[in-house]
């Protein structure tokens, strides 16, 4: 006889943590499905750690309305559970004066997104805060800042179990049927078993598509092409030149090469963009050069031989090189017209950020109330 329960998730990245946690605690029955011995191995702990404001996001899109609440969202959950964090503020910076109206419509976008505490600074008054920095004007962003996104993941963890989930490790997802009395999801693993649910989301990052592609009912249509955006982190050797994060105005595809310093005074650039047929996560030592001019820009001062080869993360893209970026996508019942599923898609920065967020939103697709 199958086992059921009110809801299975697949994969547990702070996505997947961030929902089991937010169901738990409203009274489901939680499994939640990682197919590596181990939370946040993908995504969720190959990235940048900063809590982003919600400024370079189109207004009205999916991106703006999760990340701008949760980031406060994250905040409190970070004070409240002890979680490592600093709120660092980042500048955006104009190298050059044709750069200035950038800066203007980074301003009007964060308004339209309820982003309010901008501030505006001349290139004097941002070397007064980053003396080493050098640009035509800048926007202080307050409300930015770092987290352990380690620390973050254990938490959500924590809370999660203490509700009732089960966080079960070396477990993949093997496929799944839609049938009319739920859900029927076979695990696999060490001792492969199946079990019925309610509710069924899909929150498996890099392996979203090929989990749903494994949900006999699912028409393909629903399911999007998937796109691999290889970004690579330089280390920088020796003393930190800023003290909060450092992002030149955008380029068309990305927040570029900028300058982040983590909880425990590691300096990484990064990252870049580099388009791949599959995950690989080596970064190669040649890609340095187009680092050393990028950062130059901003910063003249950064010595020859100071970047080491870090480490690099790979994005879920929906869209190809040279399209515009694609929003999030997470397909409700309201989408695809089958109770009890939802599937997310695309979820990468501002992903961290907008964690909780996306619980909430899941959870009302749902129509589980806290």
């Amino acid at each position: 006889m199958t086992d059921t329960v009110d809801t299975i998730i697949a994969g547990a990245g702070v996505i997947g943590l961030a929902i089991a946690r937010r169901l738990a605690l409203a009274g489901q029955e939680v499994v939640l499905l990682e197919a590596e011995n181990a939370i946040g191995t993908g995504i969720s702990s190959r990235n940048s750690e900063v809590i982003h404001a919600g400024i370079h996001y189109g207004e009205g899109s999916m991106r703006a309305r999760l990340c701008v609440p949760g980031k406060e969202m994250l905040y409190e959950f970070c004070q409240s559970h002890s979680v490592s964090f600093r709120r660092s503020g980042k500048l955006v910076v104009a190298v050059e004066e044709d750069e200035l109206a950038a800066l203007d419509a980074i301003e009007i976008k964060a308004k339209a997104n309820g982003v309010h505490d901008l501030i505006r600074l001349s290139a004097d008054e941002a070397k007064e805060i980053e003396p080493q920095v050098h640009c035509a004007g800048a926007l202080l962003s307050p409300s930015t800042g770092i987290v352990d996104s380690h620390g973050l993941m254990l938490a959500l963890q924590g809370d999660a179990e203490a509700a009732g989930a089960v966080v079960a490790l070396s477990s993949p997802f093997a496929g799944g049927t839609l049938d009319g009395n739920g859900i029927i999801v076979r695990v696999g693993g060490a001792e492969p078993t199946e079990i019925r649910c309610r509710h069924f989301i899909n929150a498996a990052g890099l392996s979203a598509q090929t989990v749903a592609g494994g949900l006999q009912g699912l028409p393909a249509e629903f399911v999007p092409p998937l796109y691999y955006a290889k970004g690579n982190y330089f280390m920088l050797t020796g003393k930190a030149p800023f003290d909060r994060p450092i992002y030149p105005v955008p380029g068309p595809v990305g927040l570029g090469v900028h300058f982040t310093i983590d909880l425990g005074g590691q300096c990484k650039f990064g990252p870049d963009v580099e388009w791949i047929d599959k995950p690989d996560y080596n970064v190669n030592p040649a890609r340095a050069e187009k680092f050393y001019k990028a950062i130059r820009r901003y910063w003249p001062d950064l010595p020859d031989d100071a970047l080491q080869p870090g480490y690099a993360g790979v994005r879920p893209k929906l869209a190809p090189k040279g399209q515009m970026p694609a929003d999030f996508t997470i397909h409700g019942p309201e989408t695809h017209g089958i109770d009890g599923l939802v599937n997310l898609f695309g979820i990468d920065s501002p992903g961290l950020t907008s964690s909780m967020a996306i619980a909430d939103h899941v959870a009302g697709l749902l129509g589980v109330r806290a």
